[in-house]
């Protein structure tokens, strides 16, 4: 179980140190006058490594669904560790002009195609391979791993802005977190070089004699669930992004004054989020699913307004209760769904299905979140707009929850 999900902590650490840094890697690569301009240029590659998820999703979803998942985790974890390094060591404008800017897009684009394929294959494997009643509580343990490298990501972000000015931290210190991935992907390639295979896939295999590619039996056998999964997932997709990954630029770079110690309230809401993963997901396996998911979206909706305008107070004691109470509700809607998911679909097109709905998803909400959310302050004025935003999409997956029937803790076909 550690080796299938050990490789979402190199995939989320390196998008989150992305995120974090938006500010410092925005002067370094697109030089602008207008904060704003800079800050939406970096988002806008940001958003295009999650619009390369869907491409990721189908190539991995093809390996992991006829070659096995096994293989499939391999891959993905090492072509995210070249493309992480590289970045690290990429020259900035002020070194090449615009071709700096021009291969840090080819990198994140690289890097894009890698996550699109390791999520979906950690989830696949670990919700095959759990106890049919544990089946929310394995699963929540990719999320877990995930956010655990966003949170190491967070902690490395805030010990280097402890320990450096401003001007060291855009000269060089950027760097550092991204050549530190290379640790990570070291140790997650050692773990799954003796993994072994999903017995559901193994059996799953032996009675399928289809040519036919699993992508294309997806879509053929299921287009309607994968769509109806997608709008499901349109909460799921962006809150998490706009809440955490967006938020500390928001505190420190949007907000007037600013908040204090930004990186340390979300270090330590996204701790309180890590707790309550498998709370949740071990709700879902005693109450269902179902029902764990509804009454987090439902929460969200109503709650997540007054929330930010608690933040825009700039008071550090209201920022940490509010980021608190987020961490509860991403909690409570993201813990049950990769359970949720792979109990959709049947496990010979199960990696491909989930593939397509969640990487199409990610990419178009999840990717923008942080794109959408600045540009909506910049277009009306209103520090709390990204919130209207949040609660419209807690309807779309609310009415999307209430028309989907999901067979949940029986045996996967």
């Amino acid at each position: 179980m550690v080796a299938g999900a050990f490789g979402n902590v190199l995939e989320w650490y390196d998008f989150a140190v992305f995120g974090f840094l938006a500010p410092v890697i925005s002067s370094q690569f697109f030089p602008a006058d207008d904060r704003f301009a800079g800050l939406i240029k970096v988002y806008g590659v940001f958003a295009a490594g999650y619009l390369m998820r869907p491409l990721g999703g189908v190539v991995f979803g093809h390996l992991g669904d006829r070659f096995g998942r096994k293989r499939a985790l391999e891959l993905s974890i090492l072509m995210m560790a070249l493309p992480t390094f590289l970045v690290g060591c990429l020259p900035t404008h002020a070194q090449i002009g615009t071709s700096a800017a021009a291969l840090l897009i080819a990198l994140r684009l690289a890097q894009g195609v890698s996550i699109g394929g390791e999520l979906i294959g950690s989830m696949s494997y670990i919700v095959e391979m759990a106890p049919p009643e544990k089946r929310g509580l394995y699963g929540s343990w990719t999320l877990f791993t995930a956010i655990g490298g966003i949170l190491v990501g967070s902690i490395a972000v805030t010990l280097l802005r402890g320990v450096l000015d401003a001007d060291a931290l855009a000269a060089w210190g950027w760097r550092v977190p991204f050549l530190f991935g290379v640790a990570i992907a070291g140790v997650g390639i050692w773990l799954r070089l003796g993994l072994p295979e999903s017995e559901a896939f193994e059996q799953a295999s032996e009675k399928d004699d289809s040519d036919r590619s699993p992508v294309v039996r997806a879509v053929a056998e299921a287009g309607g669930r994968i769509a109806h999964l997608s709008a499901l997932l349109a909460l799921y997709a962006t809150g998490f992004y706009m809440l955490f990954v967006w938020m500390p630029t928001y505190y420190t770079d949007i907000l007037h004054p600013p908040i204090p110690h930004a990186y340390l309230v979300n270090t330590v809401s996204m701790v309180l989020l890590l707790a309550l993963l498998p709370v949740s997901g071990a709700l879902s396996d005693r109450f269902g699913r179902r029902r764990v998911l509804l009454v987090g979206m439902i929460l969200n909706a109503l709650l997540v307004y007054p929330l930010f305008v608690a933040v825009d107070t700039s008071q550090v004691a209201f920022a940490l209760a509010a980021q608190l109470g987020f961490a509860v509700l991403i909690a409570t809607i993201q813990g049950p769904m990769p359970a949720y998911m792979a109990e959709m679909f049947p496990t010979r097109i199960r990696a491909s299905a989930l593939g397509i709905s969640y990487n199409v998803t990610l990419g178009l909400l999840g990717g923008t979140a942080p794109l959408v959310a600045t540009w909506l302050i910049e277009s009306t004025g209103d520090l709390a707009a990204p919130a209207f935003y949040l609660a419209f999409l807690s309807v779309v997956s609310i009415v999307a929850l209430l028309t989907l029937r999901v067979r949940e803790g029986g045996p996967l076909p």
